[in-house]
């Protein structure tokens, strides 16, 4: 029984809590190193005007990871030529089947490459893109999900269950270890959360590797988004995980905020300014739910403060000063009114109409 075999049965963390570092480009993920929020081009490759107009808006909106699908060596041309803007991101190459195609891709300058090595083909195929990887310090994404099993791991499970998910991964990542290539990252999805969960739980105890999570097939914004937030933030909250990809069927710059929010709701994005605010009840006599929609979208664009900042915006004494003490600054709503306060001490009390200038400019000031 290899030592694959036997994580899978005991669930041995083979590693202990040595976890692995990977270079894609500039960044470095894994062991601790911040999550990185990472999307997914769906132009046409071969159009490379509409294909860099895309992916120069996913790096201006904070993308840290941009993957291309590059179907034929046509599109290779499309990574090249990108590679010769001023993109700050790293870019990966998803390839199936094709191997000329990803040792292309390593002669354009990509950063990352994604394929399944049991599915390109023989040995030597698996050795000429390990070799074009290795020269140039290219790191590869093994990617796994419900619907690329091997059909003798469907067989063993009957479905695509956690486990099997796991050994199918394990099993490319065998192929690459053969060859002495571990500059690896790993990617487990399924378009059930649960499984998404226990499989990606189920790796992190049998490898170092770092990995990249998501739940695949998500759906429109709306399920997607509380899928995601699911399926994400569980692994998260684990410590699983160091690259994340939100998959909507929308424009990919959502996947880009719901991405960064996800992070910043767990606390894991620590940047900018994160706002609290009461859900309002009875005692509420303040216009709190109009005063939290104008200040997200129309104060909080204009603020650049140089510090993380939290801000609560609460209805009533009660939710103010005491259940936000933690927060930097905030308001509390009186009638007609409003309490401005500090690391939970009360520092004025201003109108209604004036308290969200005030607080921007108070803000402004720290």
């Amino acid at each position: 029984m290899n030592k694959y075999a036997n994580a899978m049965n005991n669930g041995i963390n083979m590693q202990e809590n040595k976890r692995k570092v990977v270079q894609i480009g500039t960044l470095r993920i894994g062991n601790g190193l911040p999550v990185r929020v990472q999307s997914m081009t769906n132009t046409d490759t071969h159009d490379y005007e509409a294909t860099l107009k895309q992916v120069q808006s996913l790096d201006k909106a904070g993308c840290e990871i941009i993957r291309l699908a590059v179907p034929d060596m046509e599109a290779v041309e499309t990574i090249r030529q990108l590679k010769n803007e001023k993109i700050a991101a790293p870019l990966v190459a998803d390839i199936h089947f094709d191997y000329k195609i990803a040792v292309a891709c390593c002669e354009a300058g990509v950063d990352k490459i994604r394929i399944n090595p049991g599915n390109i083909g023989s040995r030597q195929r698996v050795r000429e893109v390990v070799a074009a990887c290795r020269e140039r310090k290219i790191p590869i994404r093994i990617g796994v999900n419900g619907g690329s099993l091997e059909k003798e791991i469907l067989h063993k499970y009957g479905s695509p269950t956690a486990e099997a998910l796991a050994e199918s991964a394990l099993g490319h990542v065998r192929i690459l270890e053969e060859e002495g290539f571990d500059d690896i990252v790993i990617s487990i999805k399924s378009s059930d959360v649960r499984t998404c969960i226990a499989a990606n739980r189920l790796l992190y105890k049998m490898t170092a590797y770092p990995l990249h999570i998501g739940v695949t097939e998500a759906g429109s914004v709306t399920m997607g988004r509380l899928r995601s937030a699911v399926g994400i933030g569980s692994l998260l909250c684990d410590g699983i995980g160091d690259t994340i990809r939100v998959s909507l069927t929308a424009d990919p710059l959502l996947e880009v905020t719901e991405g960064k929010n996800l992070l910043h709701a767990l606390g894991l994005d620590q940047s900018g300014i994160s706002i609290v605010s009461c859900p309002t009840c009875g005692r509420t006599k303040i216009e709190l739910i109009e005063l939290v929609e104008r200040f997200e979208n129309e104060y909080l664009p204009k603020l650049n403060p140089s510090r993380s900042l939290k801000v609560a915006l609460m209805g009533c004494a009660v939710n103010g000063p005491g259940e936000a003490r933690e927060a930097d600054i905030g308001i509390a709503g009186g009638i007609g009114e409003a309490l401005l306060f500090k690391k939970g001490q009360i520092v004025g009390k201003y109108p209604e109409e004036k308290i969200l200038d005030i607080l921007t400019n108070e803000i402004n000031q720290m």
